[in-house]
Parts: structure tokens; C-alpha cells; sequence
């Protein structure tokens, strides 16, 4: 009885996270200048990481200067770059649920690079999940940016690829450190790029700045500290199914807000989608272990 309180509560400000996320996509159609996805992703990463690295106060070890450049590109810097891509060109809910196939990149990936075994219930969640996607993106009722549907499958492989380097190299710090770490590594990589690449706006509104305050303070720096409290606490696969709360808010909002309608074929895909991450995530009952932690040992041991 005493722990039920303190679990439903971790459970609940872990939940908060992917539930901000799903507001990126209106802020950045609504509230950020357009057409500047680079410039974006690097005011939402790099004033909170430099932020939380001058608080903390703690630089990587010599040898782990280039692993965490490597991490922070992935995790944030690239991943960051193509969110943005996609929100600018995506309704919220669609470029969320294609956002949301990452759980699955990961045990597949997992499976192929570290002989991580899979049972067939992940098979058929992998299966389904590519299959929503097709529907959500595929046929002349879709009319869907491919740049955008791009952008939104590979900043979900990138994030794949820097989790998997993530449990593999094990960095030596606490998961606060470690975000800061990669906030700004991944925000000092992409600046340079938003300033060659792309016009700076000729000034930045009040309603600029309100979205940006609100993407950079509270959708990253307050969400990472509940995120990874949660990843601290709860197991892998519990906080993994959270994130299925982040296309659903966007879709909500967008209904919302933005009055966006899904045709039938695309509402179908979206529900195949979050229903083949779901089963990803359910736990083998012999082992108590989820496909993911199941990755997650294989990485370990993986030489």
C-alpha cells in the first residue's frame, strides 16, 4: 500500500512529458516564424542545454568528448532538426504517430546489430506499425508532404540509433548531466548549420518568443527532467508506452485548435500504429521481460 501513491505519481508526472511534446507540432505551425526548422530546433536545444550545463557544472571525461558529440547529434541535434521539418510540413497527429514508430526501430535495429532475440509478438507489432504507416501515408487521400513523412521516419531511426549507442557505451553520469551534455551538443551543431542555411527573420515577435519560451524552457528542459525521472524509476517498457501519449495530444490539439480531419484510411493507420507499438512494449509473461528490455540486455552484453 505504501508504494501504490509513489508509483501512480511517477507514472502520472513521467506522463506529463510526451504530453507537452505533443504540443510542439501547433506551436511550431502557429506560434514560430515559418519555414526555419533549423533555426527552431536549435533555439529550443541549446539556451536550456548551456542552461543546465553552467548549473550542473560537470564536463564528459576526456575520452568521452567524442561519443557525446556523436549522442547529442543523434538524440537531439539530427532528431531535433528533422521534428521540426516534419511539424513544418505535417499535420500534428500524422507526423507524431510516424514519430511514434521509434520503440519499434529500436528492437528491430537491437535484433539486427546486437543479436538481440525478438519473439514474434514484436514481429507482428513491427509488422503492424509499418503497415500504419503505409496508410497513413500512402494513396491519393493521404496528399502528404513525402519531404515531411521523410523527416519524420528518419528522426526516428536517428533517436533509435542514439539510444541504442546510448545503452551500449553507458556514459558515466546521471541522466540530468547526461541531457545537458547532449542539449548542447546537439544545439552547437545546429546553429552553425541554421545560420548558413537559412534567413535569419527579420525580428522575432512576442508571439515568436512566447512559442520558443515554451518549446525551449517547458516541451525540453522541464519535460527531460520528468522524462528521465521516470526512466530512473519505472521500468523500460512501462515508460516507453507513455510515448504514445505524444501523438495522441498533437492529434487532439490539431482536432482542437486547427480543426484538422483525418480520412478514414489515415485514422485507421494511426490506430495500427499506436496498437503495434502497444504490443511492442507488452511484457512476456515467463520472463516478466518487454522486447525492449530484452534488447536492452542484449546491447549490454553485446561486445
Amino acid at each position: 500500500m505504501q508504494h501504490t501513491a509513489p508509483r501512480w505519481f511517477d507514472i502520472g508526472l513521467t506522463a506529463l512529458a510526451p504530453l507537452i511534446w505533443g504540443s510542439t507540432y501547433l506551436v511550431t505551425t502557429e506560434f514560430l516564424p515559418p519555414n526555419v526548422p533549423l533555426l527552431s530546433a536549435a533555439l529550443r536545444t541549446l539556451p536550456i542545454g548551456l542552461f543546465m550545463l553552467l548549473c550542473l557544472r560537470q564536463l564528459p571525461a576526456r575520452g568521452w568528448w567524442g561519443k557525446i558529440f556523436l549522442l547529442g547529434m543523434l538524440n537531439i541535434g539530427v532528431f531535433q532538426a528533422l521534428l521540426f521539418v516534419a511539424a513544418y510540413r505535417l499535420p500534428g497527429g500524422v507526423a507524431a504517430t510516424i514519430g511514434a514508430i521509434q520503440p519499434l526501430v529500436v528492437v528491430l535495429l537491437g535484433w539486427a546489430w546486437f543479436q538481440a532475440k525478438t519473439g514474434l509478438l514484436s514481429w507482428i507489432a513491427a509488422l503492424c506499425g509499418l503497415a500504419g504507416v503505409a496508410m497513413l501515408v500512402l494513396g491519393p487521400e493521404a496528399a502528404l508532404d513525402l519531404t515531411g513523412v521523410a523527416a519524420a521516419a528518419a528522426g526516428a531511426f536517428s533517436m533509435a540509433c542514439g539510444t541504442l549507442l546510448t545503452k551500449k557505451w553507458l556514459p558515466p553520469a546521471n541522466a540530468m548531466v547526461l541531457t545537458s551534455w547532449q542539449l548542447t551538443a546537439g544545439g552547437l551543431f545546429l546553429l552553425p548549420l541554421a545560420l548558413i542555411f537559412e534567413p535569419m527573420p527579420a525580428h522575432f515577435s512576442l508571439l515568436n518568443i512566447a512559442g520558443y519560451l515554451w518549446l525551449g524552457v517547458i516541451g525540453t528542459g522541464l519535460t527531460y527532467v520528468m522524462w528521465l525521472g521516470g526512466v530512473l524509476k519505472m521500468p523500460a517498457a512501462a515508460v516507453t508506452t507513455l510515448s504514445l501519449l505524444s501523438p495522441l495530444s498533437a492529434t487532439v490539439l490539431g482536432a482542437l485548435v486547427l480543426q484538422q480531419q483525418l480520412t478514414l484510411l489515415q485514422t485507421l493507420g494511426m490506430t495500427a500504429v499506436l496498437l503495434g507499438v502497444w504490443l511492442g512494449q507488452r511484457p512476456v509473461r515467463k520472463t516478466a521481460t518487454s522486447p525492449v528490455e530484452k534488447t536492452e540486455l542484449a546491447i549490454k552484453k553485446a561486445p
